[in-house]
């Protein structure tokens, strides 16, 4: 009967360390997309400059290989090196600031850090702000933010430095500063796909009055503007086609950019302009319900 009390005990111990786990992963992500900026009589100090990316030893907290938070695995990259991706990014601030970030680190808000769900710990990564064309370099330290559509979460400071602590949300391109060698075919990041190559750029001859395609939509278009590429075709009949099924399914403002900048013509299949990030979340949940999953922001 003893036996049995002992081995019941480190049970319970066993399920109240994983349930320990998750929580300080969760409550180090940064999971809410808003949060609080300082207030009342809080100083706001200087704002810090970019993080300066130095070697560091990989951290012995928070780097998996792999971990779950919500039901959902995340495998953890074994090297920064390549990593380029756009999407969303959020912040998170004085509900965190004092606490410990995954690799245990103490939060600070007026720091330059972020958290991200799947690069090593720590590593650091240069944030542009498609819509204003801002940019910083952030160390990353922390594990986040673990909601569908979000690439990066990141500290107050760093998002007062891109101007979007009112918005709570930005398009971001977030690119790797890596001191790693690249290290060749890397298991798929388990979050989100990494944007498609792009063709290499060779200078084209002006098109003859019989090779000008048809003219494409006049749109609204702003300084920055952004817009979701869903296909890159090398026939214009196959874009049309992807063109027609966006139109059947009652996605408006799609077109065919010709893009003859490259050789052969490549032509791309794009929507918007994209002005508010809301936007771009019910954007991408209509193309998940088509199969599309892999959109790719762009700006013009």
């Amino acid at each position: 009967m003893l036996t049995r009390l002992k081995q019941m005990h480190r049970n319970d111990l066993r399920t109240a360390a994983a349930a320990l786990l998750i929580v300080f992963l969760v409550s180090c992500g940064g999971d809410n997309v808003r949060d609080r900026a300082p207030g009342g009589s809080v100083a706001i100090p200087d704002l810090p400059g970019d993080a300066v990316p130095r070697i560091e030893p990989r951290s012995r907290y928070g780097n998996g290989p792999v971990y779950e938070v919500f039901g959902k695995r995340y495998s953890v990259m074994p090297s920064s090196s390549g990593y380029s991706e756009r999407g969303v990014a959020s912040w998170y601030g004085q509900k965190f600031h004092g606490r410990l970030t995954s690799n245990r680190e103490t939060y600070d808000m007026y720091a330059m850090t972020a958290a991200h769900k799947t690069l090593p710990l720590p590593s650091y990564v240069r944030v542009r702000n498609l819509r204003n064309n801002e940019s910083i370099v952030v160390r990353v330290n922390d594990r986040g933010p673990f909601i569908h559509n979000r690439i990066i979460d990141l500290s107050y400071a760093a998002a007062l430095r891109l101007d979007m602590v009112r918005d709570g949300t930005s398009l971001v391109e977030v690119t790797a500063i890596s001191f790693d060698e690249p290290a060749g075919d890397r298991p798929t990041r388990s979050v989100s796909r990494p944007p498609p190559p792009e063709p290499t750029a060779v200078a084209a001859p002006p098109p003859t009055p019989a090779q000008t395609a048809e003219p494409e939509p006049l749109l609204e278009k702003q300084e920055n503007s952004v817009f979701v590429q869903v296909g890159a075709f090398g026939s214009r009949d196959n874009a049309e086609r992807r063109h027609m099924l966006l139109s059947d399914r009652g996605i408006g403002n799609a077109f065919v950019h010709t893009d003859s900048s490259v050789s052969p013509t490549m032509y791309r299949v794009r929507i918007g302009p994209i002005v508010e990030v809301i936007q771009y979340d019910v954007l991408v949940e209509e193309l998940e319900n088509l199969g599309i999953m892999d959109p790719y922001l762009v700006t013009d």
